[in-house]
């Protein structure tokens, strides 16, 4: 919403203005599907969210860039602030690439979405190279970086969920040979427990028949 608002204050600004109207209904659509299926205490916690940030921040910036900036200057403003929380954007994918390196896994980062925001971060680039607008070009240096980091670390672990379940898998077939060993090896127990009475009675036969005898 920021960037949309940023795109009415440049001029020849179509693309943002079409790019960010489509993303803006894109995650409208995503938070109605949230809010539909999401727990109560998770509807609560983003309702909160959303009249904090998408409403009382966005406000804010709107009402004080309005009455205290005009012009080239206003544009200016707003400009940093979208570069400001783009750089936050970017940067919010170190959480799960802490949580790749720590669990060995990319189950939370999959290799598509890893692409295309590096794709997008390279074109965005360019845009705004081309166009002289730095506020859109910066950032997406960064994203740039970040994307391409966490295609590295995808490439690096993607086997290594295989792997872990190959473990799983050899702990599994393990167990199930010890558990079988050891009801063997009771059944064994069982049978020489049972064996013994009965040679202690087949010894005790021919001794009660000699003194029968006598």
């Amino acid at each position: 919403m920021l960037t949309f608002y940023y795109a009415l204050l440049k001029t020849n600004a179509i693309l943002l203005i079409t790019i960010n109207s489509i993303g803006i209904v894109i995650e409208s659509i995503y938070l109605v599907l949230f809010m539909i299926y999401a727990t109560k205490e998770a509807k609560i916690y983003t309702t909160k969210l959303l009249i904090l940030f998408n409403v009382g921040a966005y406000g804010f910036i709107m009402l004080f860039t309005m009455l205290f900036s005009h012009g080239h200057q206003r544009s200016e403003i707003v400009g940093w602030i979208c570069a400001t929380f783009s750089v936050c954007v970017f940067a919010a994918p170190l959480a799960i690439m802490r949580l790749v390196i720590k669990t060995k896994s990319v189950k939370y980062m999959p290799f598509s979405l890893s692409f295309f925001l590096t794709l997008s971060a390279v074109m965005w680039f360019f845009y705004g190279f081309l166009k002289k607008d730095y506020f859109i070009a910066t950032p997406n240096i960064l994203g740039f970086l970040f994307g391409i980091v966490q295609m590295l670390l995808y490439i690096i672990y993607k086997d290594k969920k295989k792997e872990v379940g190959l473990h799983e898998s050899r702990r599994v077939v393990d167990l199930s040979s010890t558990l079988e060993m050891q009801e063997n090896c009771q059944i064994g127990l069982d049978q020489l427990e049972c064996d013994i009475p009965a040679n202690e009675d087949a010894k005790n036969k021919p001794t009660q028949k000699s003194e029968t005898n006598v």
